[in-house]
């Protein structure tokens, strides 16, 4: 299937992050710890390589704990900071601040060296839609900062936070790039939330979710919906779901429409049980 998604918001998105780099120090950029590769924007690595960068793989908790110290490794082997994180969990929270305030307090040195003043360190957090940015930063603040949500598109404009005397955090809308042409990579996006609901045949995106399922997590996928087994595609396994679920039309057909939003849904939150779709290069 093919998935093409660049609404006018997005062209506008991508304005708003390009005017606003020359405010910034530090870029943060968070990615879904289940599908680093697919929620790494490409624009992203031009667009700040004279910028101190951190990779957050942010709903650790959502992903195969094996699989992410594979990825944690292969970022190392590249020279890339990048930390595993929950971002309501204190003590990851914590982790990330240090390193944020040890490299802010080495640039104002710097500065404060060449230039002789005291400057604000100011980091921008960027990401794909709907994968935690506001959320992070509330959590870094200690308070509900900025705007919240379960779906894409809730962050609309600049909004900057101060998390400490002498760094500011700035909230950027998700952004996706004009065209995704990778099959895998698009639906990736589609199973983590990443692109809205509305443009999507929900029925078709489950049926390609359960597949890679059954494929690398069988045992949690029947657990999770008591199947016996997982024979057949992915929609005859989604209208088993339905059956012994009792996601049932009138007429006692199973509902599929209404089954595969509950299988994404639970997917996104987590609730099928830690499960990663994508492993580092050499793996």
């Amino acid at each position: 299937m093919r998935i093409h998604w660049y609404p006018g918001h997005m062209a506008k998105a991508k304005r708003l992050i390009a005017e606003s780099l020359k405010m910034v120090d530090m870029v943060i950029e968070l990615l879904d710890a289940r599908i680093p590769r697919s929620s790494t924007n490409p624009d992203f690595e031009a667009m700040f390589a004279d910028k101190i960068k951190i990779v957050v793989l942010n709903k650790k908790d959502y992903s195969d704990a094996e699989v992410s110290k594979a990825w944690l490794s292969w970022f190392e082997t590249l020279g890339v900071r990048a930390i595993m994180l929950n971002s309501l969990d204190r003590s990851d929270i914590r982790k990330l601040k240090e390193l944020i305030f040890a490299l802010a307090e080495n640039k104002r040195n710097e500065i404060k060296q060449k230039k002789g003043i005291n400057k604000t360190i100011r980091a921008m957090v960027i990401g794909i839609p709907n994968v935690g940015k506001s959320t992070l930063i509330n959590s870094l603040a200690g308070s509900a900062k900025t705007k919240t949500g379960d779906r894409p598109g809730v962050t609309k404009a600049k909004q900057w936070v101060r998390i400490h005397p002498f760094v500011e955090l700035l909230d950027t809308p998700g952004l996706l790039w004009p065209r995704l042409d990778d099959e895998r990579t698009a639906l990736h996006l589609a199973y983590t939330g990443a692109i809205k609901e509305e443009i999507l045949d929900v029925e078709e995106i489950a049926h390609f979710l359960l597949e890679e399922l059954k494929a690398s997590y069988p045992d949690a996928l029947k657990a999770r919906y008591f199947l016996e087994d997982l024979q057949g595609n992915g929609l005859e396994i989604l209208e088993r779901i339905c059956i012994r679920r009792g996601w049932l039309q009138s007429e006692g057909l199973p509902d599929t429409q209404r089954g595969a939003k509950q299988v994404l849904d639970e997917f996104k939150s987590g609730k099928l049980g830690p499960m990663s779709l994508e492993y580092p290069p050499e793996a």
